[in-house]
């Protein structure tokens, strides 16, 4: 079974309900998805909202280790995304080499502000954090302790490994940045990290059309006919 672990941000709830049923709908294996909540983490994750924090799982992401037990592997991913592939492939990338593997990015937004007004903030390794597989026995870091405490850089690039070596690659298909990369046509993996198209100013996003039939699939319903 595949543990996968989402971002969730109360002020875009239907973006996790919509990118959960996008995995289920395509996975030929069975996968169990977790919503990282900061409701549900009273107790464990008790760090201040920072300034420059954008969404609410900004640092929770790095429990998924410690929520995992450090054992196997798990995915974590930014609630913003919708997955057009099977999961399983994704999951085939594995490499035990490693002790997480992202898509490495290289990143420079043009804008200071993001989604819902909240800032947009520049620094190496951008992104990276926002899709990753982790091989859990190799991030015992990431205690709660550790995740409650540490600088955001500190997390967000890595610097808890203590060497690059140990981040491995996947491809960027995996994790397409909505407005900043060029389109294409072999994405499995969409991020609209500059905004949703579920907000009214990112109606037109790309692959807006795409969340949409998604989100009408997910809200399916086949009535009984009466006897």
């Amino acid at each position: 079974m595949i543990q996968v672990f989402i971002g969730y941000d109360p002020r875009e709830a239907i973006a996790f309900s919509v990118l959960a049923y996008s995995i289920q709908a395509r996975s030929s294996v069975p996968v169990a998805i977790t919503p990282i909540m900061l409701s549900q983490l009273k107790g464990l994750m008790t760090r201040e909202r920072h300034p420059l924090q954008s969404t609410d799982f900004s640092f929770s992401r790095f429990l998924t280790p410690y929520l995992s037990g450090f054992t196997g592997w798990s995915i974590f991913m930014d609630g913003d995304m919708l997955v057009l592939d099977d999961i399983a492939k994704l999951h085939a990338l594995r490499d035990d080499r490693y002790a997480v593997m992202v898509v490495k990015h290289e990143h420079i937004p043009r804008e200071s502000r993001k989604f819902l007004n909240e800032p947009q903030t520049a620094y190496q390794k951008k992104n990276w954090s926002s899709l990753m597989m982790f091989n859990n026995a190799r991030c015992r870091a990431l205690t709660p302790d550790f995740v409650n405490t540490a600088s955001g850089l500190d997390l967000h690039q890595f610097k808890w490994l203590g060497d690059d070596t140990l981040i491995g690659e996947i491809p960027d298909r995996w994790n397409h940045l909505v407005g900043c990369h060029s389109p294409r046509k072999d994405v499995s993996l969409v991020h609209h990290t500059l905004g949703g198209p579920y907000f009214n100013e990112c109606h037109n996003a790309e692959y807006g059309d795409e969340w949409r039939l998604e989100f009408k699939a997910m809200c399916r319903v086949d009535q009984r006919e009466k006897s």
